[in-house]
C-alpha cells in the first residue's frame, strides 16, 4: 500500500483534501469515485501527478477502442495468448500513444499482472466500464464473450454520439455563416451608406445611428472584433469544462425546448443499455450504477446515479429510488424497471428500453433539423429586418422630403 496526498472535487462543486492509503492512483480514484468525489491530483513520493497525463488523455479515440476490442475478441477466441494479442494489435495500431500503452499492457501481462490490473494503470485509456467487464470476463472465463459485448455496447454509444454531433452541424454552420455575413456588411456594406447620408444631411434615427458606429467600429477595428469572438469561444469552451460551468450548461440543456427531449433520451439510454450488461455480466447493482454515473454525459444524470447508489446500498429498491429523478428518466422506463425487479427480468428488460430510447434518438436528430431551422428563420428574420429598416428608413424620409 503506497500513502497518496489527493485532491478531489464532487458534483455539487465539493472539495476533499488528505492522505490516504491506496495500492495505486486507480485504486484512490476508485474509492473517493464511489464516495462521490473525482480525484483530480495525486501526489506520492513527493511528485505531484496529475491524474489525466499526456500521454494517456488523447491516447485513442472511440473507434480505437472498438477496434481494440474487436479484434481482440476475435484473437482470443481463435486461441492466442492474451499478451500475444495485445502486443499484435499494438504493433497494427496507427495511433503512436495508444501503440505505446498496449506494449506496457503487453509487457505487464507477461510479468503476472492480471488483465484488467494492467488496464487499470490507464484509467483515462480504459473506462471503468470497459475494466469491470474486463475483470469479469477474467473471473468467469468467459473474456472472448464478454469482449464481444463490450465492443458492442462501444458500438452503441459511437452511433448515439455520431447522430447527435450529425444533428447539430446544421445549426452550427447557419449560425456561423449569419455572424460572418454579419461582421461583413458591417465593415463593408454600412460606411459606405454612413458617408451618403453625411452628404445629404439627413436626421438618423437611433438605430440607425448605432448601427452605422456598430459598422465605422467594425471597418477601423475588424481586428479586434475577430479576437473578441474567439476569445468568446474560447472562454465559453473552458467554462463549461468547469464544474460549475458544465452545471449551468447541462441544466440549460434540459430546459431548452429543442434540446431538452433529446439530451433526456441520450442519457436514459446510456444509463439503460450499460446497466443492462454489467448487470448481465455479473457486477452488482451498486457498483454498477457507479460505473454507469461515469458514462451519461449531463452531469445532473451522474449525480443521480451516485445517490440512487448509496440508497440501493442501503437496501431500497433500484425502482423506489430512481422514481425521485422523474425530471430526468421518463416514467415509462421507471415503471418497466419496477417490473423488472417483480420478474428478475431486470437485464432483458433494461436491454430492450436502451433500444426503444436509441430509436427514439435516432427519430429525433433525423427531425432535428426540421425542428429547429424555424427557430432560425425567426433569428435571421428579425436580425435582417432590424438592420434592413435601420438602413432604409433614412432614404425614405429623404424621398419624401423631396
Amino acid at each position: 500500500m503506497v500513502q497518496f496526498n489527493f485532491h478531489a472535487k464532487s458534483i455539487d462543486g465539493k472539495e476533499l483534501k488528505g492522505v490516504r492509503e491506496a495500492e495505486n492512483e486507480y485504486q484512490l480514484a476508485r474509492a473517493l469515485r464511489q464516495e462521490g468525489f473525482i480525484l483530480a491530483r495525486a501526489d506520492r513520493g513527493g511528485r505531484t501527478r496529475l491524474k489525466f497525463s499526456f500521454l494517456t488523455a488523447r491516447a485513442a479515440s472511440l473507434k480505437d477502442k472498438i477496434f481494440f476490442c474487436k479484434n481482440l475478441q476475435v484473437m482470443i477466441t481463435a486461441g492466442i495468448s492474451l499478451p500475444r494479442a495485445i502486443g499484435i494489435l499494438a504493433e497494427q495500431s496507427s495511433r503512436g500513444s495508444f501503440s505505446k500503452i498496449l506494449g506496457r499492457v503487453k509487457d505487464d501481462l507477461t510479468k503476472g499482472d492480471s488483465f484488467s490490473g494492467a488496464l487499470g494503470k490507464y484509467p483515462e485509456t480504459f473506462s471503468d466500464f470497459f475494466r469491470s467487464m474486463a475483470k469479469v470476463g477474467e473471473e468467469t472465463g468467459t473474456l472472448g464473450n464478454v469482449l464481444a459485448i463490450t465492443a458492442g455496447q462501444m458500438e452503441k454509444d459511437y452511433a448515439l454520439k455520431s447522430k447527435i454531433k450529425g444533428a447539430l452541424v446544421y445549426p452550427a454552420v447557419i449560425l456561423t455563416a449569419m455572424i460572418g455575413i454579419g461582421i461583413l456588411m458591417l465593415a463593408t456594406v454600412v460606411p459606405q451608406l454612413a458617408a451618403t447620408f453625411e452628404e445629404l444631411k439627413i436626421d438618423l434615427p437611433v438605430t440607425t445611428q448605432f448601427i452605422i458606429k456598430l459598422g465605422k467600429f467594425a471597418e477601423s477595428y475588424w481586428w479586434a472584433v475577430l479576437i473578441f469572438v474567439v476569445a468568446i469561444v474560447i472562454l465559453v469552451s473552458r467554462l463549461i469544462k468547469t464544474q460549475q460551468g458544465k452545471k449551468i450548461f447541462d441544466d440549460a440543456m434540459l430546459k431548452f425546448p429543442a434540446i431538452s427531449s433529446i439530451v433526456r433520451n441520450v442519457n436514459s439510454a446510456y444509463t439503460l443499455r450499460n446497466l443492462s450488461a454489467l448487470i448481465g455480466a455479473g457486477v452488482s447493482l451498486p457498483r454498477a450504477l457507479v460505473i454507469t454515473s461515469d458514462t451519461v454525459s449531463n452531469c445532473n444524470y451522474t449525480a443521480a446515479l451516485l445517490n440512487i447508489e448509496s440508497r440501493v446500498k442501503k437496501g431500497e429498491k433500484f425502482s423506489e429510488a430512481i422514481a425521485d429523478y422523474l425530471h430526468l428518466y421518463p416514467a415509462t422506463m421507471i415503471q418497466m424497471i419496477a417490473v423488472g425487479e417483480e420478474t428478475g427480468e431486470t437485464s432483458n428488460i433494461l436491454i430492450k428500453l436502451a433500444e426503444f430510447y436509441e430509436n427514439e434518438v435516432d427519430e429525433q436528430t433525423k427531425n432535428f433539423a426540421a425542428v429547429v431551422e424555424p427557430m432560425l428563420m425567426i433569428v435571421i428574420g428579425a436580425a435582417v429586418g432590424f438592420f434592413a429598416i435601420s438602413m432604409i428608413q433614412p432614404m425614405y424620409s429623404m424621398m419624401d422630403a423631396v
